[in-house]
């Protein structure tokens, strides 16, 4: 090997040297913020960790500042807290100080939430935060709601007596059932169904004005925070008025209604009636046509008996003075019972 080619091997591996030493400066001067503050704080995060993150397309400042957090805190491998898992919860869209901040809040709340149940709720959408917040310090749901259309729950006791109710429900977050737990329409909605159950199941509404609070008692027996994110503390009647008298009004109502029924079935009797009535003034009349038609073939038949020679001219006069002497009786007859009734003779 010359001279030369020693030269030229040398200059190479130098310049080799130099863009190392150049590449390791530049690592250094990136992280050696972050990698003071790991040793600092013994987070357990090396320097070699900071550049792997970047390869991984993590963010180091993120996943560093959370470690702090939690180790300052004095959490880690026990509740799930790892470099692994810091990162893994990053590259899947979480948001890593939330979940980190939310792990120590329950931690000093003495409340139990490991990393894998925070990082859970925090990628359902859920703000982990605010839910161990809501675990320490309870909430008051109003029932109905602010703003819907319904300003009281209207319930009806047995005597028929409306009464308007409106209900605050403190409740506090289970943090075992965030996630696929019902909101608070749920809540609402089942609070609002077991008071207007439990004032339709009272007597009287005296007895739900005397002791309000056994509409809270039945309403809180029948667990109503089940399958919920939500653990019902206490439910308080803050408002009760007596609204309208139901029961007598539908009474009315149902007397209207019988009386409308009454009167169509009247009105049907006396249609038929006068159907009936019809019907037979048409059988009269045709009675009398049939009767005249008889009396019509009268003379015909005296005719047929003269002509014979069964009936003589004797018998002829005999005939008329029995009908002369019958339509004399008639007129008598029927003078006399006009003047009964006070009425002209016809």
């Amino acid at each position: 090997m010359t001279d030369e080619t020693r030269m030229m091997l040398w200059i190479v591996g130098l310049a080799i040297a130099l863009l190392l030493c150049l590449v390791i400066l530049a690592v250094f001067t990136r992280y050696f913020r972050l990698w003071i503050q790991c040793k600092m704080t013994r987070a357990g995060i090396s320097i070699w960790d900071l550049l792997g993150m970047t390869f991984r397309k993590v963010s180091p400042a993120v996943i560093v500042r959370a470690k702090i957090m939690a180790t300052q805190a004095g959490l880690g491998a026990e509740e799930g807290i790892t470099t692994r898992g810091l990162e893994a919860h990053y590259l899947a869209g979480g948001n890593v100080p939330l979940v980190a901040r939310a792990i120590v809040a329950a931690h000093k709340a003495k409340l139990e939430l490991g990393f894998k149940l925070a990082a859970a709720i925090d990628l359902a959408g859920r703000d982990v935060v605010e839910a161990v917040q809501t675990s320490v310090y309870p909430k008051v749901i109003d029932c109905p709601a602010r703003g819907s259309a319904k300003e009281s729950l209207d319930a009806i006791a047995q005597n028929g007596i409306q009464l308007k109710v409106r209900a605050r429900v403190t409740v506090r977050t289970n943090l075992a059932q965030v996630i696929g737990g019902a909101t608070e329409e749920t809540i609402i909605a089942r609070v609002g169904e077991g008071i207007v159950s439990a004032i339709g199941s009272s007597g009287t509404h005296g007895e739900v004005l005397q002791s309000p609070d056994r509409i809270s008692k039945k309403v809180l027996s029948r667990r109503l925070d089940s399958q919920t994110a939500f653990e019902i503390v206490s439910i308080d009647i803050a408002v009760m008025d007596v609204g309208e008298n139901i029961g007598a009004r539908l009474q009315a109502e149902q007397a209207e209604a019988d009386t409308r029924v009454a009167r169509a079935n009247a009105e049907g009797r006396r249609a038929m009636a006068v159907a009936q009535e019809q019907e037979n003034i048409a059988q009269i009349e045709e009675s009398r046509a049939k009767l005249v038609e008889a009396e019509a073939e009268v003379p015909k038949a005296i005719a047929d008996a003269f002509r014979g020679g069964t009936l003589g001219i004797l018998d002829y006069y005999k005939l008329r003075n029995v009908q002369a002497d019958t339509d004399m009786r008639a007129a008598i007859a029927h003078s006399g019972l006009a003047s009964v009734k006070g009425g002209p003779a016809a």
